[in-house]
């Protein structure tokens, strides 16, 4: 996740500057200017980024400079989007996946639908995945008789085993193979823009594709009580972010108080 980052930061003019000419204003036009594009949570991962590169330099190679960072305004950190889907709203999305008004009969033309992204969709439900971990996700990778699925590297860095529901297992099984050994052989872009139609003419305009794995981490929470169990599926390490995917249901809760 840093490398993805730190390769944003080389857009800017920040990453041009020699060491002897930074300073605060340096960075504060590098904040200023993100702001202005991502969320303020992302610029706060940035600047933490780069306040521990400052120290690192600092500390391990005894480069002479001092962490301008430390001092520089912080913006706001987002709230955590808290939208899940229903199963009525999920069935409303997979249709718009299989129908997409393009003939006649409202679905789409033979060889025109992407016959990749209604699975894929199905698995961030069923699974929890990342969009980032599916999309690297190969055949190999997948045991369908233990019902597994391996995730060879995730956002925090480390590898994780990813149980698959039944149907997450039919879904992965019934997905057409591609030359290139990849299960979902998409872009991260061409997800969106599919994502984006679909959730159009399901009438969920409000709905995020990363809200999937809100879904997904809510309902498994019914059927993993335990955090640790859960957190090793959904693959958080810190159980304070597993609290910001994880909704319960306050009528849920009211049951099982009895």
């Amino acid at each position: 996740m840093e490398a993805i980052l730190i390769r944003a930061m080389e857009r800017y003019p920040l990453a041009a500057v020699g060491l002897a000419a930074l300073s605060a204003a340096t960075f504060a036009q590098f904040r200023d200017a993100r702001e202005k594009e991502v969320t303020g949570s992302t610029v706060l991962r940035d600047l933490q980024i780069l306040s521990a590169v400052m120290n690192h330099a600092r500390r391990e190679w005894g480069i002479s400079i001092a962490n301008f960072v430390s001092d520089l305004r912080r913006p706001t950190a987002n709230q955590g989007r808290k939208r899940t889907i229903d199963e009525a709203e999920e069935a409303r999305l997979l249709h718009a996946l299989e129908c997409g008004g393009r003939g006649a009969d409202g679905c789409y033309l033979p060889g025109t639908r992407n016959p990749w992204l209604h699975a894929l969709v199905v698995i961030a439900i069923e699974t929890g995945m990342r969009r980032g971990e599916m999309l690297a996700l190969r055949r190999e990778h997948v045991d369908l008789r233990k019902r597994v699925a391996q995730v060879v590297m995730s956002k925090n860095g480390e590898a994780r085993t990813v149980p698959l529901s039944q149907r997450a297992a039919r879904t992965l099984e019934s997905v057409p193979a591609h030359i290139s050994g990849r299960i979902f052989p998409l872009t991260g872009n061409a997800v969106r823009k599919s994502f984006e139609r679909a959730r159009a003419l399901a009438g969920l305009d409000d709905v995020h594709f990363h809200d999937l794995r809100h879904t997904a981490t809510t309902r498994l929470a019914r059927r993993l009580p335990n955090v640790i169990e859960l957190a090793a599926v959904t693959g958080h390490k810190d159980l304070k972010m597993l609290q910001r995917y994880y909704h319960p249901d306050a009528e849920d809760l009211a049951r099982k108080l009895g």
